[in-house]
């Protein structure tokens, strides 16, 4: 094994053993995630602004899902949320919600320069 092989892999470990990171990757992998990120970074907190742009370019995203994963999001501090009635909150992006969302679009970018 190279050292960039046991570096990574003990990085591995510690993702699937570290109680904060396990939390991340748990959020990452459930339906909608990255969406919901995405649409927090484009200043769509509210689940009317959401559900237009997801419309308009015509995708799909229901509002249990999308306030299950901003609930999600926020208690794992990539949100704030502003109550707007007693069923209702605006998703505020974080400084955190900047930098997970800069690296899933360098990510992207990486991806399709490959293609």
């Amino acid at each position: 094994m190279t050292e960039n092989t046991s570096q990574d892999e003990q990085f591995i470990i510690k993702i699937l053993t570290d109680p904060k990171l396990r939390a991340i990757k748990a959020m990452l992998e459930k339906d909608h995630a990255i969406d919901c990120l995405f649409l927090l970074h484009l200043n769509k907190g509210r689940w009317k602004q959401a559900k237009a742009f997801m419309n308009q370019h015509g995708l799909t995203l229901s509002d249990g899902t999308f306030r299950s994963r901003m609930i999600e999001i926020e208690h794992n501090h990539y949100a704030t949320s502003t109550q707007i009635d007693p069923l209702k909150k605006h998703y505020h992006k974080t400084q955190k919600t900047q930098k997970l969302t800069q690296q899933l679009l360098q990510l992207f970018k990486q991806q399709q320069k490959q293609q």
